[in-house]
């Protein structure tokens, strides 16, 4: 059976990620990769169910008002979560399966943990405001991660319709436009930080859903009970001013490419 390095590891990195997951999660989720993929037998699917189980000892605590072991479970809920990946990417066992297990279990450890928050300050304060929080908390993830494949979905439509190659996976039009030469001229400062982040492997997108995560289920616990609402309106406000700016783009995209010229349709109709 082949050994493993940290190097081999290191590899399975995606190319651009969350800057919470570069450098919260993958110095450490790479490190716990290497000897489950050298000395364990654990499947990818294997991980993403411990994972799940994490996520629902992690809803528990919260909804106990143990926050800080509610906090510290659900980063290694989410932790586990991307060692899934790496092994599987690592070791080629990946399966069409896994990424709905994967994407599905990621849904459910958040609604677990929106309602165990909630729960728990409801129960200790009788303050509602942390019924809308976890309600909120849950309608904006679902609303985040049904959003991005809808999207993927028109992108790929009209790219098709076009006859246009697919781009790289998790490389959008912007951060694309970073990584490939251009003649040298003045550059604004949305692309040379673009370019900066690029060489961090950071994507462009520095408020997503799992920054959001972080903020809610992370940072605020482990401030403590008084951050929970302050923090969560603000890193949910952020996430949606992400998502909007994401619709815009799309929206500038289909009015750019959506349908052909009326001159290229004639040409085609002639052709």
């Amino acid at each position: 059976m082949r050994t493993y390095s940290l190097d081999d590891v290191f590899e399975t990195r995606k190319r651009r990620d969350s800057w919470w997951t570069v450098y919260f999660v993958d110095p450490v989720a790479c490190r716990v990769a290497l000897p489950i993929a050298n000395h364990t037998q654990l499947t990818p699917n294997g991980l993403t169910v411990l994972s799940l189980v994490l996520g629902a000892v992690s809803a528990t605590c919260f909804a106990l008002n143990h926050h800080v072991a509610g906090a510290v479970v659900f980063y290694l809920s989410f932790m586990i979560d991307c060692v899934d990946g790496k092994i599987a990417r690592l070791k080629g066992t990946g399966t069409p399966f896994g990424l709905w297990l994967d994407y599905v279990g990621d849904r459910v450890r958040v609604v677990l943990c929106a309602g165990g928050l909630a729960y728990g300050q409801y129960a200790l304060t009788s303050d509602v405001r942390y019924v809308v929080l976890g309600a909120a908390v849950a309608v904006l993830d679902l609303f985040r991660y049904v959003n991005a494949p809808q999207m993927k979905r028109v992108r790929d439509a009209v790219r098709e319709e076009r006859g246009e190659p697919e781009p790289e996976e998790d490389i959008d039009s912007l951060e694309r436009v970073a990584l490939v030469p251009r003649p040298r001229r003045p550059r604004s400062f949305p692309r040379r930080f673009n370019r900066f982040l690029a060489r961090h492997r950071v994507r462009s997108h520095l408020i997503s859903g799992i920054e959001f995560h972080a903020a809610v289920f992370v940072v605020a616990p482990l401030a403590g009970a008084w951050a929970l609402i302050p923090l969560a309106a603000v890193a949910g406000a952020l996430l949606l001013v992400n998502e909007v700016f994401l619709v815009y783009r799309l929206w500038r995209f289909t009015r750019r490419h959506g349908m052909p010229s009326s001159q290229e349709s004639r040409e085609h109709v002639l052709v």
